[in-house]
């Protein structure tokens, strides 16, 4: 068992020989430190979106098809909405919406920042690129359940998905890492080299787990991920795959911003045009500003055009 480990921001994969369990390691603290560039979070809000950025970036690596992966908490409390999004070439972003009369103490847990009063709902969306003519992307939601970031997403692949699955997420106002560990469904070993009964595949199912109960929250935060493999897995055969490079990038253009006006309706968009002479939207991920003058929002509504063939994406007019 070796990995290499470049600078960059690493997803490594890796199997349980002659079983079926699947292993990722995880670190995107450049990522992270990239969203937190355009945001003011209170500290136990950096630590929620930041293990929940890991979390989206550990899931997207097993999607199979090309799209996005959208993972939302709306919570009832100090903390409205966090929001991830990771596509299929683990490219990220993430935010937050606080409720601005409400403090946040540094060490309020998810209950109390999202689900004081048990109306917080875990969603996930898996949006495919090229949808088929009528296709709708695919949504779960469930009641939040859970204290952690962890808990919450294994109990909803358990029940969304029937995939045994857990997570150990750590993140501070530098580092994001995690590590995933799934169970797959057991064939009975016909696809495997040397057959592996279910008992077997159960035993190294737990055994892997426990092994992983063994990372600490502080150890995941001081630790990097080719230490941390080592440092958990050296008794075990392990094949690892070639490392993956999450980065940040906000996929929001001046067409999305217009569409996104298109969807308001005229009548609510000239009455801000009429307020304020001007229309200007801020991209929540990563803080761009779009501004539409009374002639841009009217070009929006009578030409069938993209509206980036109207106006550059970046070109902000006053």
């Amino acid at each position: 068992m070796s990995i290499t480990i470049t600078g960059q921001d690493t997803l490594q994969k890796f199997i349980f020989d002659n079983a079926a369990v699947r292993g990722e390691l995880i670190d995107i603290s450049a990522t992270w430190r990239e969203v937190l560039s355009r945001h003011e979070y209170p500290v136990a809000v950096k630590k929620l979106l930041g293990q929940m950025t890991a979390a989206a970036a550990l899931l997207s690596a097993n999607l199979k098809f090309n799209g996005s992966i959208i993972m939302q908490i709306h919570g009832d409390g100090p903390v409205r909405l966090l929001v991830v999004e990771c596509d299929a070439e683990l490219r990220l972003r993430a935010t937050a919406k606080l409720n601005p009369d409400l403090a946040i103490a540094d060490d309020a847990n998810l209950t109390t920042l999202l689900n004081p009063h048990g109306n917080g709902r875990f969603i996930i969306t898996l949006d495919p690129l090229d949808k088929m003519p009528g296709q709708q992307p695919y949504q779960g939601v469930v009641p939040l359940d859970g204290d952690d970031v962890a808990t919450v997403i294994e109990n909803y692949m358990l029940r969304s998905e029937q995939l045994d699955t857990k997570l150990w997420l750590a993140a501070d106002d530098n580092v994001s890492r995690g590590l995933l560990l799934q169970k797959l469904p057991h064939h009975g070993g016909k696809a495997e080299a040397t057959p592996v009964s279910e008992e077997d595949a159960l035993e190294t199912w737990n055994r892997a787990v426990m092994l992983g109960s063994t990372l600490k929250e502080q150890e995941l935060l001081d630790t990097g991920i080719e230490v941390l493999m080592q440092r958990l897995f050296w008794e075990e055969t392990i094949r690892v795959f070639d490392p993956q490079h999450p980065q940040f990038h906000c996929s929001c253009t001046r067409e999305k911003v217009g569409n996104m006006l298109k969807m308001l309706g005229r009548e609510e968009v000239e009455s801000v045009i009429a307020e304020l002479g001007h229309v200007g939207v801020n991209c929540d991920f990563c803080g761009q500003h779009y501004e539409y003058d009374k002639v841009d929002c009217a070009q929006l509504f009578v030409s069938n055009d993209p509206v980036e063939a109207l106006l550059p994406a970046g070109e902000v007019k006053h």
